[in-house]
């Protein structure tokens, strides 16, 4: 990334499987303009009425590698057995097209992001106790029951991390856990720097003499 000023922000958010992410980055992006979700590679398999382009780029183990290898991931990790990538020039591009970016991501990648983008910010999204957790991850019938022990057992490791991250959401009432994203999203967008670079005229003119 340049060092020039900033026009928009890198958002960063992670959760255990099952935390309610996906439903309320729905909701997220339609209630939001100039907010863009960065879509992901993953050699993992296709999940049914998940949509090539629009939840990942579903890719071939020897594609993802290339990718990699070539520098075309901002960040890259292994999870559950299978490879996710963020792409960088597309996150690139939205930045300084001045849309807000949203990265989907675990708590591997996002301290990649961090060590490359200082400037991101991140949100931990806590599910209101484990057995909620379990609950949601059986009613969704998407995975095996070793699958669901699997996720359960790593989701202590995960929020574990939680101290690594700007911005705790617990998503125990939806609507809340929805407004509380809203908050942070503007706050950011008010934050001096961008407001500095939006209104320079402005600034220019009421300080002049």
């Amino acid at each position: 990334m340049t060092t020039s000023p900033p026009t928009a922000n890198l958002f960063m958010l992670s959760a255990p499987s099952g935390a309610g992410k996906t439903t309320l980055l729905d909701a997220l992006l339609k209630d939001m303009p100039q907010l863009t979700l960065s879509i992901s590679y993953t050699t993992r398999k296709k999940r049914p009425r998940e949509k090539e382009g629009e939840d990942y780029y579903f890719v071939s183990d020897a594609a993802f590698e290339d990718l990699q290898q070539t520098g075309g991931f901002l960040e890259h990790a292994k999870v559950f057995n299978h490879q996710y990538g963020t792409p960088k020039a597309e996150i690139e591009q939205q930045l300084a097209q001045g849309n807000d970016v949203m990265l989907e991501i675990d708590w591997q990648g996002a301290q990649q992001v961090r060590q490359l983008m200082p400037d991101s910010t991140s949100i931990f999204l806590l599910p209101p106790s484990l057995e909620t957790l379990a609950a949601r991850l059986t009613k969704r019938n998407q995975d095996n029951p070793d699958v669901i022990a699997a996720r359960m057992a790593k989701a202590r490791a995960e929020i574990a991390h939680y101290n690594e991250y700007d911005f705790l959401v617990v998503n125990d009432n939806f609507d809340q856990a929805l407004a509380d994203l809203k908050a942070i999203i503007i706050s950011k967008r008010l934050s001096r720097p961008l407001q500095t670079q939006k209104y320079t005229a402005l600034l220019a003119n009421l300080l002049a003499k």
